[in-house]
């Protein structure tokens, strides 16, 4: 291994970038020790033996002439049993871990391994898989039963290049550094392997999207759908609801595992994160959801580099997962910390500015990071996703600034966060004039299953809400009685969609999560009322009328009132409305016979 090292030395310090020589035989984006400290970095930019380094630690005291040494490979991450359930930081060092060494803060160079390497885990082989069976590249060879939600496939590694096994262990108790197989070629194959985080891992096909991500938030579920596979972002000023939305989301979605990156937000938020998730419960198993998740934290106070490497840590992990069949989600927060770490790493390299100082390189970045989504059938023929939803933090809430527009040419579901919903307590502060979603052809299939009235009540109900927002206009220039009873009629439906529908408490034990077939019958529900009401206000009847309903506030109530697994009782409020309404209808349709 020595002989391959290759010795350079500092000759420039500017921040986190750091100008080397003598690093000739290095290659782009190869892993360095910097300093006496040894501490981490990568190469991102090379001339005739001149390498300009980004590094992931505080490099305070540094100095020009201190060694610089590369291994000769890029910077890769480690994957295998025992990544799930522990909290990383940028470049995958366990935070737990290292806390039990050092203490609370970070000392520069300090190592530790990502995985636990001496802990046993009972290996189980796959069905038929014998010495000499034939592999290849996603092989799976077995299985480790990696936390009670989690059962992990090991999969031969990418790059090996035989495809017979010349050894084969068997089942047994092994740790992850111990040799499981070898092929024809002796290429060893352990229960891990490393892989470059900037490089995808490879897949058989890539497929269209078909199943919604079931979120178990209305807005998003009947309005806005996400895919599995899907691209999302969530834009919106500081305190509008990005993070709480993305928590709100990893705890409820029905992903198989979610990976959580906490990319330069403020610490106070991560923290809610890392001591939140281990004593939350997940509602398909019953266990800790830690138990089917990975954290990346990385808050602002960290070093800048970290920030911009943390979202390739966290999608090669999700590509892991993918490869194995799982159906995998991401929360980025957030991509425009991430994009302020480009344009700092830019700025130190003294690279031309584009817009707002951002580097002219930052939508092939963002392409780069998003174009990673997908769901695919892997090499070893099981259908997987990895969905991406990235916060986005414009300064001010000016959705024309260049990451949000950037990003909004890589994603197809796009949740704007509203600042007077947000100001109004109204949660999720999703603003329905401003968001969409391209998934909804895609996902109707599914819905139409469940019920195949879902695509025509969701545009009525949309179409309505923009109806309201035009009569506003109109309300705050000469107040609703200026309005026929038709068109205040409006006014009410919009209102009982907003508050029995499309807002919801998150500290209420039932309306925290609705079932897909929950959301749809409330809906119903209210463009039932609606219909109903507008039919007889023709008729005649005053809207005064229509406003003392008693079942109005009763069906604005139901999703308080009426928990999951007891959906039976929707139809008592259905026939309290039939009730209601029928003595409405046979009234005016009395006096208009008169």
């Amino acid at each position: 291994m020595s002989e391959k090292l290759i010795k350079g030395k500092i000759t420039r310090i500017s921040g986190p970038i750091v100008f080397a020589e003598g690093l000739e035989g290095c290659g782009l984006y190869d892993v360095v020790d910097v300093g006496e400290k040894k501490i981490i970095g990568e190469i991102i930019r090379q001339n005739a033996g001149r390498a300009t380094i980004q590094v992931y630690e505080d490099d305070t005291g540094m100095k020009i002439g201190e060694p610089v040494v590369s291994s000769g490979r890029p910077l890769s991450i480690r994957l295998g049993p025992g990544l799930v359930g522990t909290i990383y930081d940028g470049i995958q060092r366990p935070l737990e871990a290292m806390f039990k060494d050092s203490g609370a803060f970070l000392l520069p160079g300090q190592r530790t391994e990502p995985i636990d390497t001496k802990k046993k885990w009972h290996f189980t082989p796959a069905d038929g898989v014998a010495k000499d069976s034939a592999i290849a590249p996603g092989f799976v060879l077995g299985y480790v039963q990696e936390t009670e939600s989690i059962k992990h496939a090991i999969m031969v590694p990418p790059y090996i290049r035989g495809r017979i096994m010349k050894t084969f262990k068997g089942e047994g108790d092994y740790t992850v550094d111990d040799l499981i197989a070898t092929t024809e070629l002796d290429e060893e194959i352990l229960l891990s392997h490393y892989w470059p985080l900037r490089k995808p891992r490879p897949f058989a096909q890539k497929l269209t999207v078909s199943q919604p991500l079931i979120t178990g938030q209305r807005v998003i579920d009947v309005f806005f759908p996400l895919s599995k596979g899907g691209t999302a972002a969530i834009p919106g000023g500081f305190g509008t609801g990005k993070t709480m939305t993305q928590h709100a989301i990893a705890k409820w979605c029905d992903a198989d595992l979610i990976v959580y990156i906490g990319c330069g937000e403020r610490g106070n938020e991560m923290t809610d994160v890392l001591t939140e998730f281990p004593t939350l419960i997940d509602p398909r198993t019953g266990r800790s959801l830690m138990e089917r998740t990975i954290l990346i934290a990385n808050t602002s106070n960290m070093p800048v580099a970290a920030r911009e490497v943390s979202l390739y840590s966290g999608i090669t992990l999700a590509e892991y997962y993918r490869d194995m069949g799982m159906h995998v989600a991401i929360m980025a927060d957030s991509t425009s910390r991430w994009a302020e770490a480009l344009r700092e790493l830019s700025g130190r390299m003294e690279e031309m500015p584009a817009e707002e100082g951002f580097p002219a390189y930052l939508p092939t970045r963002l392409a780069e990071f998003y174009e990673r989504a997908g769901r695919v059938t892997s090499l070893c023929q099981k259908e997987g996703s990895v969905s991406v939803i990235g916060a986005v933090s414009p300064p001010g809430g000016d959705f024309s600034e260049p990451v949000t527009q950037h990003t909004k040419r890589f994603i197809r579901c796009f949740w704007a966060l509203d600042r007077d919903l947000a100001n109004a307590r109204h949660y999720p502060a999703i603003g329905w004039i401003d968001s969409y979603s391209e998934y909804a052809d895609e996902i109707r299939e599914w819905w139409d299953n469940l019920d195949p009235r879902w695509a025509k009540i969701r545009l009525s109900a949309l179409d309505l809400l923009k109806k309201e927002q035009k009569l506003q206009q109109i309300v705050r220039l000469i107040g609703p009685d200026a309005l026929p009873d038709s068109e205040r009629l409006v006014l009410i439906a919009a209102d009982m969609i907003k508050n029995g529908f499309l807002q919801q408490n998150a500290f209420d034990e039932i309306d925290v999560y609705s079932v897909p077939e929950k959301q749809l019958q409330i809906l119903l529900l209210i463009m039932n009322f609606y219909e109903r009401s507008l039919a007889v206000v023709r008729e005649g009847c005053p809207l005064i009328k229509i406003s003392q309903l008693a079942v109005k506030d009763e069906i604005v109530r139901v999703k308080s009132s009426i928990p999951n697994d007891k959906l039976e009782q929707i139809q008592e409020v259905e026939r309290h409305l039939e009730e209601q309404m029928s003595v409405l209808e046979r009234t005016y349709k009395k006096a208009e016979n008169i």
